[in-house]
């Protein structure tokens, strides 16, 4: 056990971070696995029109190209977690990294709508697996402390580089041919894969105890998940009773699923995790967060493309500049980390998203890009103050075996808050577009970009709570970059431990 050095001040003395070879090559490979989840993500969005006329696709089975592969990801996000924690998390990624190769190159060779639409259901599925098993190898592998929240920073700001750069390469590739959109996440799949099984130590499983796998446990959640997302996902498209339906029918299947873990033995989720205000505070945050960020994102392309008639090159290039949280997440935040601590500096990166919403409210017919950029680029600021301290909290003073577990809970509020934002967005949107004039659509683009906001400051007001003890997941405010490398955390990381 290592003691903290204490200055003449009383202050923490600070040492830069640095890692191992090892540690170095392990966040290589996990964040070439979430810079590939981002980037293949956006391709899809931007070669959507194209799929459309080449496969003939109803706009209808357009959607569920999309859907497809939300159900899948935010399904199965928590199962996946959990299963990284149970049967090995270098195991986990490296299984479910192959499946997600295998169906995007499906994907590429699809003739036909249905077999493109089950290629991204088992895809999303595949990244549900995949992307809990990383963060978590992140998590146990590196010292809680300033360690693992520069490892996180880096993690958080390539998943974002991964999907601005997406936005661009869809454009440049579907000019090409759209089935390219698939072909390269495989390429990039193999190259990861090659280098998870050279730098990612093997995981020990956990010691079997002769305890069965919470399978009623897993099924009821899996399922009630996919049914809430199909509910939130279909709220624009079908009835108002079909999706009354759908809804209380995963509701009632998660009131089963509490039931079930309350009586297993071993329970897929142990409930007591949820004592944690901070865990509660960062998923509860972080799902109105990326409600209002995708669905502000989807409708700024909307009025690019369909009212003001941008090509879609024009349009990822607009948008790349909220890419610029790619280069700030590992460097400005840091900074402001050890500055503040994580929950003020998710607090102010909240306000700013407000803020971006707020200033896009009055967009006009004609916006020159000038007049749009304060927004987008505060934006790119908010992400970066946000979604990585936010992954520190919700992952902090959780215990080892059960980091793939806290993963999964906060990405599955992520992909939840992403479905129920465009949802949100999109009826009003629909709802407030009563012509198909000019007019008429920028009323409806108008209206819609209230949801981002209340979203953001909804994100904003329950963050707030978390400033009250000055923590929220962190101890009061540590300075990111002054502890000691060695605290009595859970066991070696990936690297060596400096003693």
């Amino acid at each position: 056990m290592s003691t903290r050095r204490e200055s003449s001040a009383g202050a923490p003395s600070a040492s830069p971070v640095t890692f191992t070879p090892r540690e170095r090559g392990v966040l290589l490979v996990l964040c070439g696995a979430i810079f590939l989840e981002g980037i293949d993500v956006a391709m899809l969005n931007i070669a959507l029109p194209s799929i459309r006329a080449d496969l003939g696709l109803s706009t209808g089975s357009l959607q569920w190209v999309m859907s497809a592969y939300v159900l899948g990801y935010g399904g199965f996000m928590l199962l996946g977690g959990r299963a990284a924690d149970l049967f090995g998390r270098r195991q986990m990624f490296v299984l479910w990294l192959s499946v997600f190769l295998v169906f995007s190159g499906l994907g590429g060779f699809a003739t036909e709508g249905w077999t493109l639409i089950v290629a991204r259901f088992v895809t999303g599925v595949a990244a549900a697996f995949m992307t809990p098993a990383g963060l978590s190898i992140i998590t146990t592998g590196f010292e809680e402390g300033p360690r693992r929240n520069k490892a996180l920073l880096f993690y958080s700001g390539t998943a974002a580089g991964g999907f601005s750069i997406g936005l661009v390469v869809g454009g440049l590739l579907t000019g090409i041919g759209w089935r390219w959109v698939f072909f390269v996440p495989v390429v990039l799949s193999a190259l990861i894969l090659a280098a998870a099984l050279a730098f990612v130590p093997r995981s020990p499983r956990p010691e079997r105890t002769g305890q069965r796998v919470d399978l009623l446990g897993a099924l009821t959640v899996t399922a009630a998940i996919v049914l809430l997302v199909l509910g939130v996902e279909r709220a624009s498209h079908a009835s108002a009773a079909v999706t009354a339906g759908i809804i209380a029918a995963g509701l009632a299947l998660i009131a089963v699923f509490v039931a079930v873990e309350r009586r297993s033995a071993a329970p897929l989720v142990r409930l007591g995790i949820f004592r944690s205000g901070a865990l509660v505070r960062a998923n509860l945050a972080g799902l109105f967060f990326a409600g209002g960020f995708f669905g502000f994102q989807f409708l700024v392309v909307l009025y690019l493309q369909e009212l003001r008639d941008w090509s879609t090159l024009q349009t990822s290039l607009a948008l790349i500049v909220v890419g610029a949280d790619a280069v700030l997440s590992p460097t400005l935040t840091p900074r402001l980390v050890e500055r503040f601590g994580n929950p003020r500096v998710i607090f102010g990166g909240l306000l700013l998203a407000a803020l971006s919403y707020a200033l896009f409210l009055p967009v006009g017919a004609d916006w020159s890009y000038p007049a749009m950029f304060p927004a987008l680029i505060i934006l790119g600021l908010a992400f970066a103050l946000t979604y990585g301290p936010l992954t520190i909290v919700a992952t902090e003073g959780v215990k080892e075996e059960e980091q793939g577990l806290a993963g999964g809970l906060l990405y599955t509020a992520f992909q939840f808050g992403a479905a129920l934002g465009l949802s949100a967005v999109t009826f009003v949107n629909v709802r407030a577009t009563t012509a198909s004039s000019p007019a008429a659509l920028l009323d409806g683009y108008r209206a819609a970009l209230w949801v981002p906001l209340a979203a953001a400051l909804l994100a904003a007001l329950i963050s707030a709570f978390g400033l009250r003890s000055g923590s929220g997941g962190t101890r009061t405010p540590r300075p990111y970059a002054t502890r000691d490398a060695v605290a009595d955390g859970p066991g070696p990381g990936v690297g060596e431990r400096v003693a």
